[in-house]
């Protein structure tokens, strides 16, 4: 029988509480963020946000990608092993990838700042022989003058696929449920998918045994049972995380500050991975007992985008955190441990000691956006689903 370790805090609006009641209070908050696109015969207003409360069906069949819950073990194993092929033939034999995507558009609607993902994304569509169309925060406020419904169906009218980068996930929900064409979550503030698949096509290809090609090795075979710690912020990176890892049977231990806890109802969804798959969550305070055996240590920024008001008081809260080799290494991870980091990096997050050793595969990671982002329009606008 799979036997799976689970110590976790659930923790609701930074106060901590039982399993059950943190289960009822993001309850309470989902059904008042559902209510918010509430059915009527008008459109409202609220928080300078537009939203449509006329009473149109949803579309259906359309795939999307907007959660890391969209992705089965198989799905996400095929979708690393594909991204390393298109690495290998584009960088190694040089290869066209035959332009599947000719004549086609893809709109990025970025409602928030991004270098990689915007640079992965581009260079992914042009690999492909597509067209990407860039539609900013100046170009198109997602809820802004126009509801999130009729931009959806207005944009995925002329478009073949959306790549969506957008603040609140009932966004990126709303825009899905009216398209008519595929969206993948480029980032939300529960969850970064594709983030995800990149550290682990990392990790598949420092852990594929010399000899061994990534692109016909599977990931199952290369991470299973190995460590990973994060140190820093409950966030969307770590949210992507807990719920991937079990499904290519890998462990996480995290430490938070007290009150930076992940969102309780995904730390519920990921203790279940967990048991399914037989790994290990466990969720500490103390970065010495998250890093104890870790194979592969992560963080992220402590302050993200839409917290800038909040930086003094976040500094404060995540003082002891700063990852540096000393902690490291006195707090027993293993000895030929590694270094992720989704960038931009600040040094109060890790110390350059850590960040530019050879440890550290931050910038391959980060070219990995690519590969990644690739494999899966090249999975959603050209074999038309997972």
């Amino acid at each position: 029988m799979l036997k799976s370790t689970i110590r976790l805090t659930t923790v609701v609006a930074g106060h901590t509480t039982t399993p059950s009641a943190a289960a009822a209070t993001a309850t309470a908050i989902s059904s008042a963020a559902a209510r918010s696109f509430h059915t009527s015969p008008q459109s409202s207003k609220q928080n300078n946000k537009i939203y449509s409360t006329a009473d149109v069906p949803a579309v259906s069949g359309v795939p999307h990608l907007l959660t890391d819950n969209d992705l089965s073990p198989k799905q996400l194993s095929d979708i690393i092993q594909s991204a390393c092929l298109f690495k290998h033939q584009a960088k190694v034999l040089g290869q066209p990838s035959g332009a599947p995507l000719a004549g086609k558009t893809m709109a990025l609607m970025f409602s928030k700042r991004s270098t990689r993902t915007r640079v992965a994304t581009e260079t992914a569509i042009a690999y492909l022989g597509g067209h990407a169309m860039f539609l900013g925060s100046q170009d198109i406020q997602l809820g802004v003058n126009e509801s999130l419904l009729d931009t959806s169906k207005v944009v995925s009218s002329m478009v073949d696929g959306i790549m969506a980068r957008v603040g609140a996930h009932s966004e990126i929900e709303t825009l899905a449920k009216y398209s008519t064409v595929p969206i993948i979550n480029a980032l939300s503030d529960l969850y970064h998918p594709t983030q995800i698949l990149a550290d682990l096509m990392t990790l598949h290809e420092l852990y594929t045994p010399s000899g061994s090609d990534p692109h016909t090795t599977a990931p199952t075979s290369t991470l299973k049972n190995l460590r990973l710690a994060w140190v820093g912020d409950g966030n969307n990176i770590l949210h992507s995380l807990m719920l991937q890892l079990p499904k290519v049977g890998m462990h996480i231990t995290m430490a938070t500050p007290k009150g930076y806890e992940p969102n309780a109802e995904i730390l519920k969804q990921a203790q279940k991975n967990a048991q399914v798959h037989g790994t290990d969550l466990e969720v500490y305070h103390d970065p010495k007992d998250a890093l104890r055996n870790a194979d592969i240590i992560v963080t992220d920024t402590w302050i993200s985008m839409g917290q800038e008001e909040e930086k003094k008081q976040r500094i404060a809260s995540f003082a002891g955190y700063q990852l540096t080799t000393d902690l490291i290494e006195q707090s027993g991870a293993n000895a030929d441990w590694k270094f992720l980091h989704c960038l931009p990096r600040k040094q109060e997050e890790v110390t350059d000691d850590v960040f530019y050793s050879p440890r550290s595969h931050v910038f391959q990671e980060a070219e990995n956006r690519k590969w990644t982002i690739l494999a899966c329009i090249n999975q959603l606008l050209v074999k038309k689903g997972f």
